[in-house]
């Protein structure tokens, strides 16, 4: 376990990406290449039914500012740069995308070994602010996060979380969509030798009154493959079998099922990222 609470996107995330992460159903291709003087370009293309959406990004590190400049078969232009430690604990993150006129925005990160605190605002004349902050250890951690639209002078986001966390066993609690949905995960580490973990998330609308119950596993077959699968109260079943060929070089094929609608096709896809 790292030092300090963290930011607030970390509550519930060891959950979220065994439950939701590298499951896809289109296929996926990425090609990473670097050079010795920190530049990196990353060619990605996806293909989903009859489109395709293709990008590219280079990355450019230079000390302690990297550069981020992504291109997409849209004709959008990304462009991040982000400041790592201009003081102690300290990052800055600016991006704005072309040709939205209103997409700039400014953000500062902060952690401290008992706090995490991340804001931004928008660069237009009536920005939307945002502002996350979880106070804590690396044991116990309770923050909230929300969003203020100064142009309506409306908080068009709050949102409040704890987790708790020991050396295998990590659980969350969070009130989201301004306290209309509750949401409940659990991450449990049950061989560390084979990377095996279970975990589950139980969310509750009460708007609605509709429960979403999604639980799944991950096992390592050896140090270079690995499986997972996952289920939820809708009857989908999903699996992926993931293995590494070479650092940071993965092949993924993942596939869903439709238990109520057993006429329909299974889903699958595939994703392959290369990095030379």
């Amino acid at each position: 376990m790292g030092k300090g609470p963290g930011l607030y996107t970390e509550i519930g995330k060891k959950a979220r990406d065994l439950l939701y992460k590298d499951y896809q159903t289109d296929q996926k291709f990425t090609l990473t290449t670097s050079s010795p003087t920190g530049v990196s370009i990353t060619s990605a293309g996806t293909k989903k039914g009859d489109l395709f959406l293709a990008d590219v990004n280079t990355q450019l590190k230079s000390r302690n500012v990297t550069t981020d400049i992504k291109v997409d078969t849209s004709s959008n232009l990304f462009t991040t740069i982000t400041v790592d430690e201009p003081a102690p604990g300290l990052k800055a993150i600016f991006g704005f995308r072309v040709p939205d006129q209103r997409s700039g925005k400014i953000e500062l990160q902060y952690l401290h070994e008992y706090a995490g605190i991340s804001s931004s605002i928008g660069l237009t004349a009536n920005p939307i602010v945002n502002f996350s902050g979880v106070l804590g250890t690396n044991v116990l951690a309770l923050g909230t996060d929300i969003s203020f639209d100064t142009k309506t002078g409306n908080f068009t986001k709050c949102n409040a979380g704890f987790s708790v966390t020991n050396a295998d066993l990590i659980a969350s609690l969070a009130l989201n969509e301004k306290g209309d949905s509750v949401n409940a995960s659990y991450y449990h580490i049950v061989n560390p030798s084979t990377n095996t973990v279970v975990g589950a998330e139980v969310t509750h609308s009460f708007s609605t009154n509709v429960n979403t119950i999604t639980v799944g596993t991950q096992h390592a077959l050896d140090p270079s493959t690995t499986i997972k699968a996952r289920v939820n109260n809708a009857g989908k079943v999903s699996a992926l079998i993931q293995h590494e060929w070479r650092p940071k070089s993965l092949f993924t094929i993942s596939g869903e099922v439709d238990t109520k609608s057993i006429d329909k096709s299974p889903k699958v896809g595939l994703a392959l990222a290369l990095k030379p």
